[in-house]
């Protein structure tokens, strides 16, 4: 097993992308309508306007990200940031992690969680349902995967419902995609403050 330990922070980076992003004003309307729809029903990022240039996949990626990460009901919330930030940790992917660190945090209104994931990586002390979903979702995001039988048995004795580990390991697995994508189309830059 590789030991995760990296320079991770909940402070978010700008990003900047390798590929001009779609200019709002010069979109077509089938981009425009694409680009109703953003992860998180946030403002339109240079992220999402590069993603704009594949108004298929832009269509469809955003309403499953946004289904995946934020539908009621299953997972916490807090929980499903965690495993999409052990995903983001495992691809060193400083962008993803500093977002979902900072959400995870902000959910659970406790930042123990992430500074102890990044102080000790994969070594952290983690209550044992923490540890499972933790665990689960770096061996998840693994290429290849790793996650098998025995993680999920794991889940279910720390006390995860099967609705609850079907959330994890798409949330996990979006990550373990979202962040390969997000490591060609650009770079982390720089620090933005978060509050």
């Amino acid at each position: 097993m590789t030991r995760i330990v990296h320079k991770f922070t909940r402070r978010v980076p700008e990003w900047r992308p390798r590929l001009e992003p779609v200019k709002l004003e010069e979109a077509t309307q089938e981009q425009l309508d694409a680009l109703k729809v953003t992860p998180s029903n946030t403002k339109v990022s240079d992220y999402v306007l590069t993603l704009a240039h594949d108004v298929e996949s832009l269509s469809v990626r955003s309403p499953l990200f946004n289904a995946i990460m934020y539908d009621r009901g299953g997972m916490s919330r807090e929980e499903r940031e965690l495993g999409a930030l052990a995903a983001s940790m495992v691809n060193r992917c400083i962008y993803c992690a500093a977002v979902h660190a900072d959400r995870h945090a902000k959910l659970a209104k406790d930042n123990s969680v992430t500074d102890e994931l990044f102080a000790n990586g994969d070594k952290a002390d983690l209550s044992p349902r923490n540890r499972a979903i933790f665990d689960f979702a770096r061996k998840a995001a693994e290429a290849p995967p790793s996650a098998g039988p025995e993680d999920i048995d794991k889940l279910s004795r720390a006390g995860l419902s099967d609705e609850e580990i079907f959330d994890l390991i798409l949330s996990s697995s979006l990550f373990g995609w979202a962040n390969r994508l997000m490591h060609v189309l650009g770079d982390p830059v720089g620090r933005k403050e978060t509050v």
